[in-house]
């Protein structure tokens, strides 16, 4: 038998997301495919991939060894699948600011696809948080921009969303919000919550607790999305953040939850930003072009 690829992006979602229930919903499939396709590549390769947990499903060593394997070969699957469709003659300077999350966690794979698709174009990088790139977009210092589309408000700013992730609550294995039917923020506020201040998480967050009648539990305040990851893989707290900046184990090889909340919590849209009215010159065109046919958005084309 030989391997297909969508047994891998299977393997995949169900690895990083530790529950097979959790990864049917993200690929919008059903449960008894994840676990055939896994079956079958753990019958191919010859050993078991995964441990079957109460709470979840964590990668075995081989697994994890896999777990690398895999994340090559789609990622090699998908450039294939994204050649150049602009001419690669681009040449010239693009001056591109990102925010802290942007710039850590979606922007250097694309960076990298970009340098090697037009190796004439000088892509400088900025990081900046949201005034200083919306201030920069108007005053002509940034070309583009990478950042949370969904902070901003200027009508000067155009903007195009490249994708939406689903805010998670995150919690350590075996904790006890694993074993409910439901968790909304009632469940949430009275635990010892983690607050992510960088990117405006905070205020964003805020956000959608005023409209309830609960309030989290702060215990910590933190621009550090490491340190979240940390306290609450070790138990000290829980906190909501986005599936972009999740990873299933800390930097102490601990395990770290996901769970649903029932209540509204807004997705963060990350995306493009541009200042209005303007002609866009021939590189960001390009770069507006990559992410368009990258994320298969309307006016994307080959």
């Amino acid at each position: 038998m030989s391997i297909s690829l969508r047994q891998l992006r299977y393997f995949v979602a169900t690895a990083e997301l530790g529950q097979i229930s959790l990864a049917a919903v993200n690929l919008s499939i059903s449960q008894s495919a994840i676990t055939t396709a896994i079956k079958e590549l753990e019958q191919i390769v010859g050993v078991s991939l995964f441990l079957r947990t109460p709470q979840g499903m964590d990668l075995t060593e081989a697994g994890r060894q896999f777990l690398s394997h895999a994340y090559e070969i789609l990622k090699k699957v998908d450039e294939a699948t994204h050649l150049n469709f602009v001419s690669s003659e681009i040449e010239g300077t693009l001056t591109v600011a990102a925010t802290y999350t942007v710039i850590g966690y979606f922007l250097p794979l694309h960076i990298e696809r970009l340098r090697r698709l037009f190796p004439k174009l000088d892509i400088q990088l900025f990081e900046q948080n949201r005034e200083s790139i919306e201030e920069g977009l108007l005053t002509n210092r940034y070309d583009m921009s990478v950042l949370l589309t969904s902070n901003i408000l200027n009508p000067a700013l155009m903007t195009e969303k490249l994708l939406s992730s689903a805010r998670r609550l995150w919690v350590p294995a075996q904790h006890r919000l694993l074993q409910r039917d439901v968790v909304g923020l009632k469940e949430i506020s009275e635990e010892p919550y983690i607050m992510l201040t960088v990117d405006e998480a905070a205020h964003s967050s805020l956000k959608y607790w005023s409209g309830t009648l609960y309030q989290p539990k702060v215990i910590l305040r933190t621009s550090s999305v490491e340190a979240v990851r940390s306290m609450v893989a070790n138990g000290i707290g829980v906190a909501i953040l986005s599936d972009m900046v999740h990873r299933p184990w800390s930097l102490e090889g601990r395990r770290i939850e996901t769970i649903n909340v029932k209540d509204p919590v807004p997705a963060m849209d990350v995306g493009l930003a541009w200042r209005k009215n303007i002609e866009l010159s021939p590189a960001m065109i390009a770069f507006r072009s990559y992410f368009q046919q990258a994320f298969h958005l309307p006016g994307a084309h080959r």
